[in-house]
């Protein structure tokens, strides 16, 4: 298994690891909920180390992201962070992934921690059929990377302490590049994947243990705690948000996954990749979709259960399903048969062969 800087302070601390896209990663050091709970309320860290990131630079880079990516690229200016996904030619998505605007002709990008080989040779097609040179206008940098994210609603307050820059009023999806913990070139990004506020922060490969130290230390008085795999996952599905392999791969389309917000179909600069297919989907209106739903009997939803109707038949599949613990109810997400997605419908979900019942209902799930 491949590992982060941080691997071996992980294990020293007691962590539950377990192997997440090839790396070892922590899934807990305490308790799930606990560490949920201090996120939502006070300030937690992770290691996303194992994402990548890539660079795209040069006359040809806009261009390019336009091409590649479902998102208006021209909405960007100079510090600002764009979520949006690569669409495969055929309807479904490669992955989604965070672009961010270094300048008009250069572009950082964030995709997720499973698919950087897989992103990277798509990508890197594109890019040598458009002259882009690989390795120079299209560039891999995951190696060279670490990354924390702080997050939680006390994060800001607490990084302040490292920086002369003010973060502490940074607008939601932007970044600055720093000097943080003493280390130069830090990208600091207010984004998350936990809907609780927060900040992302790529770092020097090897600087990371300074600056995981530097932030322990800067976090004292607001409860810092690590936080594992497991609660990203929890804190992800309550605010609704997609992970790759879930609500979101090759077969599911944008429109499809409640991604319509991102996909600029009416965006004249951005004629990307099966642009005017999901413009067809549209207007036919989509057949199936993700829904939220809660369980209304006693059981817990999990990845790949049938869903059905009242009459036992088979409407779709779960995609995520957990208890929630900001809600203490059991929640999931499901892709089905898009007439029973309006919320407030009756489903059943398909439990060791006994229907269960649940109701679709509208995400987030929490909205604190």
């Amino acid at each position: 298994m491949k590992t982060t800087p941080f691997t071996d302070l992980h294990i020293k601390l007691g962590a539950k690891m377990a192997e997440f896209a090839g790396y070892n990663m922590p899934i807990q050091y305490t308790t799930l909920i606990e560490e949920h709970n201090n996120v939502r309320n006070n300030v937690g860290v992770f290691d996303v180390s194992h994402m990548g990131e890539f660079r795209a630079r040069g006359p040809l880079a806009k261009q390019f992201m336009q091409y590649c990516t479902v998102n208006d690229v021209e909405a960007l200016t100079d510090g600002k962070v764009q979520y949006t996904c690569l669409p495969n030619g055929q309807g479904g998505i490669v992955d989604d992934m965070l672009v961010y605007r270094v300048a008009d002709d250069e572009y950082f990008m964030v995709p997720n921690a499973a698919n950087i080989e897989k992103d990277w040779n798509w990508m890197s097609q594109i890019a040598d059929k458009m002259g882009m040179t690989l390795g120079t206008d299209f560039v891999n940098e995951s190696e060279q990377w670490a990354q924390l994210a702080v997050q939680g609603p006390n994060a800001l307050k607490a990084m302040q302490k490292l920086t002369d820059k003010n973060v502490v009023d940074m607008e939601y999806y932007t970044f600055q590049i720093l000097t943080f913990a003493g280390v130069d070139n830090v990208i600091f990004s207010t984004t998350g994947y936990t809907g609780a506020g927060g900040c992302e922060i790529y770092m020097p490969a090897s600087c990371a243990l300074k600056v995981w130290d530097a932030v322990f230390e800067a976090g004292k008085e607001f409860g810092i705690m690590p936080a594992g795999l497991g609660c990203r996952d929890t804190l992800r599905l309550e605010k609704g948000f997609c992970l790759y392999g879930h609500e979101i791969d090759d077969t599911i389309s944008p429109l499809e996954a409640g991604l319509g917000w991102i996909t600029k179909l009416k965006a004249e600069n951005n004629n990307f990749i099966n642009k005017s297919l999901l413009v067809a989907q549209k207007a036919a209106g989509i057949k199936r979709k993700i829904a939220g739903f809660e369980m209304v009997d006693r059981g817990i939803a999990r990845n790949g259960y049938e869903v059905c109707n009242a009459e036992g038949k088979v409407i779709g599949m779960v995609r995520s399903g957990s208890p929630s613990p900001s809600t203490g109810k059991n929640i999931g997400t499901a892709l089905i048969c898009a007439e029973y997605a309006k919320a407030g419908t009756e489903i059943f979900i398909k439990i060791r062969d006994k229907q269960v019942k649940a109701t679709t209902v509208k995400m987030p799930f929490y909205e604190g």
